[in-house]
C-alpha cells in the first residue's frame, strides 16, 4: 500500500479553523453528512415523516380548539346551559384527540433522539477506529484531547438537543402558518381613529404579534449572544476534569505508594476550579438572559388581551371572539417567540455542535494534520522479507534512522535493533507498525503475512481470558483446545480454569504475567513475524529466560525483531542493527507530535 503525500499542514489547519468560525451551516453539514451515511438513515427519514404528520394533525386540532373558544364563551356570556353542555362534549372529543397525538409525538421524539445518536456515534466510531487513525488523532494537538467526551457526552447531548429543537421549530412554524390566517381574518377590517382620521391596518393583530416577538428576539440575541462560547468553554473544562479523575483512578496504586494524594488532589482541584469558573460565567449569562425571557413571559399573560381590546371595545368582537382572538395571538406570538424561549438551549446546542463537528472533521482529516514535509512510503514487498531503505523518521528531536541505509529482515531470523536512550526506539517500533508515517524512505512488507506487534506496555482488552488470547480475532477463529497449551507453555497454568471468566485482566495480573499472556497470544496466533518493543528488557530474569526459551523453540520459522538494549539475552539474536539519531534533519514541530515517546 502506498500512502499519499500530505497536503500542506497550514492549509489543513486553516480548513479546521474555517469550520469553527464560518458559522452554522458548515457545522450542520458536517454532522448531516454523518447521519446521511449512517445505517439508521432510513429509520430517521421514516420517523421524521411520521413526526411531520403528527405535528400537522396536532396543529389542525389546535385550530379546532381555538375555534371552539368563541361558541363556548358566547354560551357562557348568554347563560345558555344547553349550548354550554354541547360545547363541553365537543371539547372532550378535541382534547382526547390531541392527547393521543401528544403521546404519539412524545414517542416519536424519543425514538428520533435514539436513532440520531445511533447514526452519529456509529459514524464517529467507525471513522475514529480506522487503522492507525485514533493514534494519529491523539498526536494531532488539542483536537485529539478527550475523544471519549466528544463520542459519549457531546454526541448524546447534541442529538437530544437537535431532536427537541427540531421538533419545536417545526411545530412552531406549522402553528405560525395556520394561526396567522385566523388572526388576520379576525383583525382585517380594524380601523384606528387618530386625530379625526380613520387609519385602516389590515391584519393589525398579526403585525402586533410580529413586533412584540421580534423585539423580544432581538433583545435576547443581544443579551445572550455570549452563551455559545460560555457553553463551549464549560464543556471543555468538564472534559479536563473527567480526564483527571480517570487518570488518578487508573494510577491509584502508584499514587498511594508515593503518598502523592495531596499533590493529585491539588491537580484535580485546579481542573475543578476551571469548571466552576466556566459555570460562573455561564450562570451570569443565563441570569442576564432570564431578565428578558421571564419579563416577556410575564407580560405575555396580558399582552393578547391588550392587543385585542381595541377590537372588543370598538364592538368588532364578541366576548367569545375576544377569547378566540387572544388564543390565536398567543399561538402566533409563541411561534414567533420560539427563538426567545429556546435561546439558552440554542446556545447550548451551538456549542455542542461546534465540538462534534470539529471533532469529526479532525477525524476525517487527521492524516494531513501533521507538519512533516513528506511521508515514509509503505509498499508491498516479496514474501518472507521486510525491506527498509533510507529510513528517516521525523520527530521533534530530529531524525531517527538506522545506521545501515538498506536493511533486509528475512523470515526465521532473530534480529536485535539497539539504540542509546533518546534515539527513538519506540518511535521506530511505531513506524515499522505503520502508525507513524512522517519522514522519508521506504518500508516494504510482505503482503498476507501476519505481523504481531508487542508494545512495551501490554494491552489486555476487557472480556474473558479466552477472548484476550484471541484478540483481535474471535474465539471461534481458533481450536478450543489450543488455549490451554498456550497458557501452560508460559507457565500460566493457574489461569487455565479462568479461561471463560470475565475480568479486568490488566488489574488481575502483574506486569510479567501480562507480558506472558501476550506471548501466549503469540503462540496461539503463530504469526509470520513478531516485532517487540523493549519487552525483554523489562522482564525479570526468570520471566525473560522463559520467554527467550519460547521464542527460540516455538517460533522456528517466525521472524523476530526486538528493539531495545544490548544485554545477556542478545544470544537469542543472530544479527544486530544499530539505531541512531541526527538532530539536524527532519525536525517535526513539537506541537504536532507532543505525545511521541523517544526512549
Amino acid at each position: 500500500m502506498i500512502l499519499e503525500r500530505p497536503r500542506d499542514a497550514a492549509s489543513t489547519q486553516a480548513e479546521l479553523d474555517e469550520i469553527a468560525e464560518s458559522g452554522l451551516l458548515p457545522q450542520m453539514g458536517m454532522v448531516g453528512r454523518a447521519l446521511w451515511a449512517a445505517p439508521a438513515r432510513n429509520a430517521l427519514l421514516l420517523l421524521s415523516t411520521a413526526m411531520f404528520v403528527v405535528i400537522v394533525a396536532t396543529a389542525y386540532g389546535q385550530i379546532r380548539l381555538n375555534s371552539w373558544n368563541q361558541p363556548f364563551y358566547d354560551a357562557l356570556s348568554r347563560r345558555n346551559f344547553g349550548q354550554f353542555l354541547q360545547q363541553l362534549g365537543l371539547f372532550g372529543i378535541i382534547a382526547g384527540s390531541l392527547l393521543v397525538l401528544n403521546v404519539g409525538q412524545k414517542w416519536l421524539g424519543e425514538m428520533l433522539k435514539l436513532k440520531l445518536r445511533q447514526g452519529l456515534v456509529h459514524d464517529l466510531i467507525q471513522n475514529w477506529m480506522l487503522p492507525g487513525r485514533a493514534f494519529r488523532l491523539a498526536n494531532a494537538g488539542p483536537i485529539g484531547v478527550n475523544p471519549d467526551q466528544r463520542l459519549h457526552e457531546d454526541a448524546r447531548h447534541l442529538t437530544e438537543l437537535s431532536a427537541d429543537l427540531g421538533v419545536g421549530l417545526l411545530q412552531a412554524s406549522i402553528l405560525l402558518v395556520t394561526f396567522v390566517d385566523v388572526l388576520w381574518a379576525l383583525s382585517t377590517n380594524f380601523v384606528f381613529h387618530v386625530g379625526g382620521r380613520n387609519v385602516l391596518i389590515p391584519g393589525y393583530m398579526v403585525w402586533a404579534a410580529i413586533v412584540y416577538s421580534g423585539s423580544a428576539s432581538l433583545v435576547s440575541y443581544w443579551v445572550g449572544g455570549s452563551l455559545v462560547d460560555r457553553n463551549a468553554e464549560r464543556y471543555a473544562r468538564e472534559a479536563d476534569l473527567r480526564f483527571s479523575l480517570v487518570r488518578v483512578n487508573e494510577h491509584i496504586d502508584a499514587i498511594a505508594l508515593a503518598a502523592g494524594e495531596a499533590d493529585e488532589a491539588r491537580r484535580i482541584e485546579v481542573d475543578f476550579q476551571g469548571v466552576l469558573l466556566a459555570m460562573r460565567r455561564l450562570v451570569t449569562g443565563l441570569t442576564n438572559l432570564t431578565w428578558i425571557t421571564a419579563g416577556y413571559g410575564w407580560f405575555t399573560l396580558v399582552a393578547p388581551i391588550l392587543v385585542a381590546a381595541p377590537l372588543y371595545f370598538a364592538g368588532n368582537l364578541s366576548f367569545g371572539g375576544l377569547m378566540m382572538a387572544a388564543g390565536a395571538f398567543i399561538q402566533v406570538q409563541s411561534s414567533l417567540r420560539w427563538f426567545v424561549d429556546n435561546f439558552s438551549t440554542i446556545a447550548d446546542w451551538r456549542a455542542t455542535l461546534l465540538r462534534v463537528a470539529t471533532f469529526r472533521r479532525a477525524v476525517l482529516s487527521v492524516d494531513v494534520l501533521h507538519g512533516a514535509e513528506s511521508r515514509i512510503v509503505f509498499a508491498d514487498g516479496p514474501a518472507g522479507v521486510i525491506t527498509i531503505d533510507n529510513l528517516e523518521i521525523a520527530s521533534p528531536a530530529g531524525a531517527t534512522m538506522l545506521a545501515e541505509t538498506h536493511v533486509e529482515l528475512h523470515a526465521g531470523e532473530r534480529i536485535l535493533i539497539v539504540g542509546e536512550a533518546g534515539t527513538g526506539k519506540t518511535l521506530l517500533f511505531r513506524t515499522l507498525a505503520g502508525l507513524w508515517p512522517w519522514g522519508a524512505g521506504e518500508i516494504a512488507r510482505p503482503p498476507g503475512e501476519e505481523i504481531l506487534y508487542l508494545p512495551r506496555f501490554p494491552y489486555l482488552p476487557p472480556g474473558t481470558l479466552r477472548e484476550v488470547l484471541a484478540y483481535p480475532l474471535s474465539v471461534e477463529s481458533f481450536d478450543e483446545k489450543a488455549f490451554q497449551p498456550a497458557l501452560e507453555r508460559l507457565e500460566l497454568s493457574r489461569l487455565v480454569p479462568m479461561l471463560d471468566v470475565t475480568q479486568r485482566w490488566d488489574r488481575e495480573l502483574n506486569d510479567d504475567e501480562q507480558h506472558s499472556v501476550t506471548f501466549a497470544r503469540a503462540l496461539l496466533h503463530a504469526p509470520a513475524w513478531i516485532l517487540i518493543d523493549e519487552v525483554l528488557d523489562g522482564l525479570d530474569e526468570q520471566a525473560r529466560e522463559l520467554v527467550v526459551d519460547v521464542l527460540t523453540k516455538d517460533f522456528e520459522h517466525t521472524g523476530i525483531v526486538h528493539i531495545g538494549r544490548a544485554a545477556a539475552h542478545d544470544l537469542l539474536f543472530t544479527r544486530t542493527i544499530h539505531l541512531v539519531k541526527d538532530p539536524g534533519v527532519r525536525r517535526l514541530a513539537r506541537h504536532v507530535a507532543r505525545a511521541v515517546a523517544t526512549s
